[in-house]
């Protein structure tokens, strides 16, 4: 749910443009203040996850996420529903880490982890995907509203479920919060995503310099504090490994180019390609089904040969599918011009999200383990979020450079932009394969042996 509600909007942006009398920049933060809410404040809300309890804060989130749900779901206006999204946001931030660290300690260790951080990683990677589709569905026969309201009895059923089924956990030792912390690493983010996003005006802009270098500042000052703290709320110790820090890195640039990508592929569907919101849905679908295929197999392939070929080869494949979106045309077929691109970008994410999960939480403490997952969870979405913010920038600088080139059709204009992104978010993802490749050491032995109770021997 909270993975789906990402991308579910999507679709339903131009509708709800329409019917809120939203500006084209209120409409890119329905998508971005959503994801910068989550990513900057999942590690209060692993830690909230690790000493208040797990079980506790997957329901206290999982009512909060379906009340925000309903509150922009009845939205009168662009402000409601930009607060809604927040909220939404802030109630992800608890429930994502809580429920994957009740993954986590639920499944210790044996070939039962594995596969359960498959199901968990096929559905991270799909989940953007259905999103898109279950968006068209809703917004062409219902409503926009709808995309937000789904949420509601979804909840529903997962509370009435987990009351009775998932035991409580929490973690040992002082359980005092990092206030100061949160502070610090919110408003850091936060400000970097700001950023930006005001890069649109310009990358010499002193609000764009300004908020991005105090957003680098405060970054600095939240490491240091971090160092010095008596319970942080980020311990160094599990971002230093140098094997979970790659997958930590992996995460922000795969997250960047999906979330980012994912929605001016879908603005190319209805904008130029002139799509229905159900059939830009159901366009989508091919990138959720090669994910879903893959993901199973990747999974039997990890104990044979290891995370790290797997982390180093999937980024490349993903870039290849997004090369191949930046040639669309005006005029050009789908089927040609966006579906190959789908299926290898369909391929790439699963090679990557399979491994990268099981990697980024082995050899973490039980005391760990909501901390962790929220580490894991929180930089795919501050990529996400950033990758949004630099998307739209360079989008309105080739359209403006496209425009004073002499481009009088205004959808060749839009293609000439949807270029620049698609080729921007490939050069990120093949850094993704770069850093998997110089930093992901973990002991093959450990995966031929069906994940021994162990922790991952890394080096």
């Amino acid at each position: 749910m909270v993975v789906l509600d990402g991308t579910i909007v999507n679709i339903a942006l131009p509708a709800a443009q329409r019917d809120l009398g939203m500006s084209d920049a209120d409409r890119t933060w329905v998508v971005t203040v959503y994801a910068l809410a989550f990513g900057s404040l999942l590690l209060l809300g692993g830690r909230i996850a690790d000493y208040w309890g797990r079980k506790r804060s997957f329901l206290l989130g999982m009512v909060g996420f379906a009340a925000a749900s309903a509150l922009g779901g009845f939205a009168v206006s662009s402000e409601m529903l930009l607060i809604a999204r927040g909220l939404q946001g802030v109630f992800a931030a608890l429930l994502a880490p809580a429920a994957l660290a009740l993954l986590s300690v639920t499944f210790p260790s044996g070939p039962d982890r594995v596969k359960a951080f498959a199901v968990y990683g096929t559905i991270a990677g799909s989940g953007a995907a259905v999103g898109l589709l279950l968006g068209g569905v809703l917004t062409e026969y219902l409503s926009w509203h709808w995309c937000l309201l789904v949420n509601v009895p979804i909840a529903i059923v997962a509370i009435v479920a987990g009351i009775p089924l998932v035991k409580e956990s929490r973690a040992d030792g002082d359980r005092s919060y990092d206030v100061p912390g949160a502070l610090l690493v919110t408003l850091g983010l936060a400000s970097i995503v700001y950023g930006f996003s005001r890069a649109e005006e310009g990358w010499g802009q002193p609000q764009t310099i300004g908020f991005l270098a105090l957003g680098v500042g405060i970054m600095v000052a939240f490491v240091w504090w971090e160092s010095k703290a008596r319970n942080p709320l980020l311990p160094l110790r599990v971002v230093a490994d140098r094997t979970r820090g790659g997958a930590y890195l992996t995460s922000v640039m795969v997250g960047a180019a999906l979330l980012g990508g994912l929605l001016y592929l879908t603005l190319h569907f209805q904008i130029v390609l002139g799509m229905s919101p159900l059939i830009s849905g159901l366009a989508s679908l091919p990138m959720a089904a090669s994910i879903m295929l893959t993901a199973p197999q990747v999974a039997r392939l990890l104990p044979k040969v290891g995370p790290r070929v797997l982390m180093t080869v999937g980024p490349l494949v993903a870039a290849a599918g997004l090369l191949w979106f930046s040639r669309v045309t005006v005029d050009g077929a789908y089927v040609v011009q966006v579906l190959p691109g789908q299926i290898l970008l369909g391929i790439g994410l699963a090679c990557v999200f399979v491994p990268m999960q099981n990697v980024a939480l082995s050899g973490i403490e039980p005391r760990d383990a909501g901390v962790a997952g929220a580490a894991l969870t929180g930089t795919q979405q501050i990529g996400g979020s950033i990758g949004t913010a630099v998307f739209t920038a360079l989008f309105a600088s080739a359209v403006t450079a496209a425009t004073a080139d002499g481009v009088q059709d205004p959808l060749q204009q839009q293609v000439d932009g949807y270029h620049v992104v698609f080729l921007a978010a490939a050069i990120g993802v093949a850094c993704a394969s770069i850093i998997s490749w110089s930093m992901v050491r973990v002991s093959l032995e450990r995966f031929r042996e069906g994940a021994s109770s162990e922790a991952v021997s890394m080096h």
